[in-house]
Parts: structure tokens; C-alpha cells; sequence
């Protein structure tokens, strides 16, 4: 017997309209985001898909996007966990800078490598950066060696995976879907692990906001079926990938 796990990345956040570096800085969502996560909530009702847990991180755009799904299923009252191990890369000390502004001034290589090299992080977050995220209280209960000061996606991975094999996978008893609201590279974590993919080949993978993907696991929570990560994607597949293009470009856009 199966489960189904539905992976939901937040919708666009008011620093993803403007095009900031975020991680763990809480951004809320914008008015388009709020309708992406609307959306997707409707387009999960719409596949049946209903779930009986809900997994989000600590960061306000996603639990709201969680929220607003849910609102859109009538399920609003279902349980949900709440875990750092969940949430955004730590940018360091990009965060809060503009990407096309920092791919001016470091250039376009290296703003690359901060962002999309698996092993390569970027600088740590400075104490005088006013949109330093690590003193807000959500993080107090973080052990001083746990809490990020800059990660990369190899980061985010071992962070990330003790939280699937130990909250969420118990959570995935058969017939049953979970769902899990989190963030672009918390999501291409998990996803790395879901589908194999190679250490290379996950800096080509861009995951659109609001966009619903669908995994059927087996028993020992691993994919039924091997296909690429959009086509799991529920809703318009050109949209999709027009989604997720615009997702790559954000580097060097204004």
C-alpha cells in the first residue's frame, strides 16, 4: 500500500517580489503569493487529494501558505507540525541584499556558485546586518552550534533529513497523504533525497512558488515511480515551467 506525500512551496513572498536575497528572514507573503497558495489548495481539492497532517517550517510565508491551502480545502483544522529543520537556506550575509544589485557588484559566476553550487556557501551573516534573522526568538531554543550563520544546499540536506526520517516518514502510514509547506531549497533537499538526484544536477532544478508536487511513496517511503520533479507538479505544465524559468532568472533581474 501507498502513501502520498504533496510537497508545497510557499507562495511568492513580498521579498521574492522584490527580488531579495530571504532565507531565514521572515518575509510574509504578497497578495500574489496569498492567491498562489489559494490556488494550490484548490487545485489539491480538485485531484482529491486530502491530507491528515500538515509539516511547515517556522517562517510566517510558509505557515500562511499552509493556512490559506487548507482554507481553500475546508481542512483548516488539521494538525500541523512546526520545525526550523524546515525551513529556508541561511543566506548569511546576502540576506536582505538584492540579487541583480550583488551579481553587479561580486559578478554573475560567483553570485552562481553562492546560489546554486551544492557544497559552496555563502558569506556568514554579519552581526551589523540589520535584516539578520538570528536573533529572533522562534530560534532561542536552537543549540549555538545548530544555528546557521550561512548554508549551502549540501547544508540544508543534512539538516533537513533527520526531520523527514524521524517526524515526517512515521507520519506516511499507508493510504495516507501528508503535506508539507516549506521553501525552495528546503523542498529541493528533500527532493534531492526523493529522487536520487546527483549532487550536479540539482543546481539545474528550480521549484516554482504555489505549485503542489505529488509523490506516491512506497512502504519504505521511496518514489512509486521515477519521473522528472515537474511533472509531478500539479496544474498548467506550461505555466509550470514558465514558473520555474522565472524562478532561474532572478539573479539577473532587476
Amino acid at each position: 500500500m501507498t502513501s502520498t506525500l504533496v510537497l508545497l512551496r510557499h507562495g511568492q513572498s513580498v521579498w521574492n517580489a522584490e527580488n531579495l536575497f530571504t532565507g531565514w528572514w521572515d518575509a510574509d507573503l504578497s497578495e500574489l503569493g496569498r492567491e498562489e497558495a489559494t490556488d494550490a489548495g484548490r487545485l489539491m481539492a480538485a485531484a482529491a487529494l486530502h491530507p491528515q497532517v500538515v509539516h511547515t517550517s517556522l517562517q510566517t510565508r510558509a505557515i500562511r501558505t499552509a493556512n490559506l491551502a487548507l482554507d481553500a480545502m475546508g481542512l483548516l483544522w488539521l494538525p500541523v507540525r512546526r520545525h526550523w529543520r524546515l525551513n529556508e537556506r541561511h543566506y548569511g550575509d546576502l540576506t536582505g541584499r538584492n540579487k541583480a544589485e550583488a551579481t553587479a557588484e561580486f559578478g554573475a559566476e560567483q553570485v552562481k556558485v553562492w546560489r546554486r553550487s551544492y557544497d559552496t556557501r555563502p558569506p556568514a551573516i554579519s552581526p551589523a546586518n540589520p535584516t539578520n534573522p538570528n536573533d529572533d526568538p522562534r530560534y532561542a531554543e536552537i543549540p549555538p552550534d545548530l544555528l546557521p550563520t550561512a548554508e549551502c544546499l549540501k547544508d540544508v540536506v543534512e539538516r533537513m533529513l533527520p526531520y523527514w526520517f524521524d517526524v515526517i516518514v512515521p507520519d506516511l502510514r499507508p493510504d495516507r497523504c501528508v503535506l508539507v509547506a516549506a521553501h525552495g531549497n528546503s523542498l529541493r533537499a528533500l527532493v534531492k533525497h526523493l529522487d536520487g538526484i546527483s549532487d550536479d544536477a540539482i543546481a539545474g532544478l528550480d521549484i516554482p512558488t504555489g505549485v503542489p508536487l505529488v509523490y506516491e511513496l512506497d512502504a519504505a517511503a521511496r518514489p512509486t515511480e521515477a519521473k522528472p520533479v515537474l511533472e509531478r507538479a500539479l496544474g498548467d505544465p506550461a505555466a509550470i515551467a514558465a514558473a520555474a524559468e522565472a524562478v532561474a532568472r532572478q539573479a539577473s533581474s532587476g
